[in-house]
C-alpha cells in the first residue's frame, strides 16, 4: 500500500516515537494504529535502518541512532565574549537542516543560556554537548563558574537556595538589571520540550508533559549545567510562547507559580504567603497552581487572597487546580473578607 508523503511521514514519526519509548511489539502497535499491514511497517523499518536513522538493538528491539558533538570554549581565548560566536561554533550547523521555527527557538534559547555564562558566571570554561537523533536535538551547557542558584541567593540576600529557585519560577529575575531583562531562563524553559538546570546540589526542571519540579542531588556540583531538548518537528513558534505570558503591549506581565514545588507540605502560614508574594507586584496576572496541594491554611489564604490582593488590586490572582478542601478555604477567606466590610 502506498501513501502520500505527508501520511508516510506521520506513520514514520509515530513509529520512531514508539521505538524511542521502547514499546514492545512495535510493528503491531503501529499496524493497529494506522490500519496497515505489519509488512508495510517492516518495510519502513528497513528503510530507516538503511538510512541510518535506527539500528537493531537487543532481543529484536530497535533504537534511534544518535550522534554527539562536544565543544569547549575558554574565556582566556576570547571565546566567551559573544553568544553568537558560541552559537555559530557549537550549534548552528547542527540545526541548519531543521525548519525555520525550530531554528528560531534554538537561536533564542542557546544564546540566552550562553549569555548567562558570559555575563554572570565568571566561568573560565564552557562545555557544550549537542546530541541529535532523527526526532530531537538536545543541548547540554556546562560551566565552571559561580552556580546560578547560589548567585541569585547571594545577590538578593535570600535565606536559602530553595527561595532562589522559587524566584526563578516567577521569571523576570536578573542580577544585572542594566543589561538583562531576566526573561531568558523563563521563556527558554517554556519553549523547550525538556529544560533542566543543575547547580549547587539542586535541580530545577520542567517539560512539556509535566509542571516545573525541584530535586535535591546527593552531591553538590560546582558551576551550572543546563540541559535543553526540543523535537526537530515541533510546530511551536517563539512568538506564541512570548504572547502566552505577555500583555497587548508585549510586556512580560504574567507568571505561574506551581505551589507543590515550593512547599513540601501544605502552605499554612502568613509568612509562607509573604514569601510567595515577593516581587509579584511586577506582574499583572499571577496564576497559582494548587495541583497536588491537599489543603491550605487560613493564614496563608487570607494573606495571599485578601491582604495582598487588597493592597494590589491591579494584579489579577488566579488560583487553578484547587481540590474541594482548598476551594472551601479560598471561598471562606473571601466571604469572611466581604462580610467584614
Amino acid at each position: 500500500m502506498k501513501f502520500n508523503a505527508d501520511k508516510k511521514q506521520t506513520i514514520i514519526l509515530y513509529l520512531l516515537e514508539k521505538i524511542s519509548a521502547n514499546t514492545k511489539s512495535v510493528s503491531k502497535v503501529v499496524s493497529d494504529a494506522f490500519g496497515i499491514s505489519t509488512n508495510t511497517v517492516h518495510t519502513y523499518i528497513n528503510e530507516l535502518i538503511l538510512d541510518g536513522v535506527i539500528k537493531k538493538g537487543k532481543r529484536g528491539q530497535y533504537e534511534l541512532v544518535s550522534t554527539q558533538f562536544d565543544y569547549t570554549l575558554k574565556r582566556s581565548k576570547g571565546e566567551l565574549e559573544s553568544d553568537t560566536y558560541a552559537y555559530d561554533a557549537c550549534l548552528s550547523r547542527h540545526v541548519a537542516p531543521l525548519s525555520d521555527n525550530v531554528k528560531r527557538i534554538w537561536l533564542y534559547a542557546f544564546t540566552e543560556m550562553v549569555n548567562n555564562v558570559v555575563d554572570h558566571s565568571d566561568a573560565e570554561n564552557m562545555q557544550v554537548t549537542v546530541i541529535q537523533n532523527y526526532l530531537e536535538t538536545a543541548v547540554i551547557i556546562m560551566d565552571d563558574g559561580v552556580g546560578i542558584f547560589e548567585k541569585i541567593k547571594k545577590h538578593f540576600s535570600l535565606s536559602d537556595l530553595d527561595e532562589a529557585i522559587c524566584e526563578l519560577f516567577k521569571g523576570k529575575l536578573t542580577t544585572d538589571e542594566q543589561n538583562h531583562s531576566g526573561e531568558g531562563i523563563f521563556f527558554t524553559s517554556k519553549m523547550m520540550d525538556m529544560f533542566l538546570i543543575s547547580s549547587s546540589g539542586k535541580i530545577f526542571t520542567t517539560s512539556k508533559y509535566n509542571n516545573d519540579n525541584v530535586f535535591d542531588m546527593d552531591e553538590a556540583s560546582s558551576g551550572t549545567c543546563v540541559f535543553m531538548s526540543l523535537s526537530n518537528f515541533t510546530h511551536k513558534e517563539p512568538r506564541e510562547v512570548f504572547d502566552l505570558y505577555s500583555n497587548d503591549d508585549g510586556g512580560f506581565s504574567k507568571t505561574r507559580i506551581p505551589l507543590k514545588n515550593i512547599f513540601d507540605s501544605a502552605p499554612v502560614s502568613r509568612s509562607q504567603a509573604k514569601r510567595v508574594c515577593n516581587r509579584l507586584e511586577d506582574f499583572q496576572e499571577v496564576v497559582f497552581d494548587f495541583d497536588e496541594i491537599g489543603w491550605m491554611g487560613q493564614g496563608f489564604a487570607h494573606q495571599l487572597f485578601v491582604v495582598f490582593q487588597n493592597s494590589h488590586p491591579q494584579i489579577s490572582l488566579v488560583p487553578i487546580n484547587m481540590n474541594e478542601s482548598v476551594t472551601n478555604m479560598y471561598n471562606h477567606v473571601l466571604n469572611s473578607s466581604r462580610s467584614a466590610l
